[in-house]
């Protein structure tokens, strides 16, 4: 895919990496709709449709959990048909992370070809310099979140040694707290813990999933970023206490990691009408203005 041109017109270089971050597809086996009411395969196509034309070389789709609704192996086959495809044609990785939803072993072997066990998906990766860390919250049986002490003890030794562009965690119960008391039943446990690991540290933000709503907080001093689902997301215009699902507003989130910053954009799933007055020849114009001439084009109300 060819390189799109970088356009520099405020004070920020364009970010060093960009990354996908995609949660909560809940396939299931044969393409089964969800609760038998969401087709979330079809969803998920969308947003893959997305994916490729929001940017041609992400450095990772990060997929933070519950990738599979009953953790059945013929969903993580037909999730991971879906997905490797369009990560090829960008030339990018995918990074998958363990939800509540998912069995880890048939997770294992589906998606990684890893041997069937009861072992926490935990994994490294180094996006030239910048690294990323997957955590497994998953709790075997269970849907709350949690970390032993020896997936703890393994995080503060991959932290120990600094990356050169730091690092994202990846995880799908998010430490955070939410409006909805359902959540905070199956909240992520030994977040004290996790907390005295992460401070200080070169980690530089939390990707989550879990909450089926897009959401943001601080944690141990890091900014955590809580993507959509893309099967179905909560309907948060209601009162917290009657909050239930809805087949409408899936998003995805991209990443735009720079030196002194990182911002997360909900990218709405959508086939709304959009105008046409922002263009490629509209920017290709602006790049030929020197900076006051553009300010002059732009920013220069019509009459003053």
């Amino acid at each position: 895919m060819p390189e799109r041109p970088e356009y520099v017109f405020g004070r920020h270089r364009p970010a060093s990496h960009v990354v996908i971050h995609v949660s909560d597809p809940h396939f299931l086996a044969g393409g089964a709709r969800l609760g038998g009411r969401y087709d979330v395969e079809s969803n998920f196509a969308r947003t893959l449709e997305a994916i490729s034309a929001v940017h041609p070389h992400p450095s990772a789709i990060v997929v933070t959990g519950d990738l599979a609704d009953l953790g059945e192996p013929d969903a993580y086959r037909r999730l991971r048909a879906a997905v490797e495809p369009v990560a090829a044609a960008l030339g990018t990785v995918v990074i998958w992370v363990a939800g509540n939803h998912d069995e880890r072993p048939a997770l294992r072997e589906g998606l990684l070809d890893l041997a069937p066990t009861e072992e926490p998906v935990t994994g490294v990766w180094d996006l030239d310099g910048l690294r990323v860390v997957a955590l497994d919250t998953s709790v075997p049986g269970w849907h709350h979140g949690d970390l032993d002490r020896a997936q703890l003890d393994w995080l503060a030794g991959v932290l120990a040694e600094p990356a050169p562009q730091g690092t994202l965690l990846a995880m799908h119960h998010p430490p955070l707290p939410s409006h909805l008391p359902l959540f905070d039943i199956l909240e992520l446990r030994h977040q004290d813990e996790l907390a005295e690991i992460v401070h200080g540290s070169d980690v530089r933000g939390i990707l989550a999933g879990h909450l089926h709503y897009s959401s943001h907080g601080m944690f141990a001093g890091v900014p955590v970023s809580v993507a959509s689902a893309t099967c179905y997301t909560m309907n948060v215009a209601r009162p917290a206490a009657d909050v239930n699902g809805m087949d409408a507003a899936q998003a995805f989130q991209l990443v735009h990691v720079h030196p002194d910053t990182i911002t997360h954009t909900v990218v709405p799933v959508t086939d709304a009408d959009t105008g046409a007055y922002f263009s490629e020849e509209w920017l290709q114009r602006m790049a030929r203005l020197t900076p006051e001439e553009r300010l002059d084009a732009f920013s220069r109300k019509p009459g003053r």
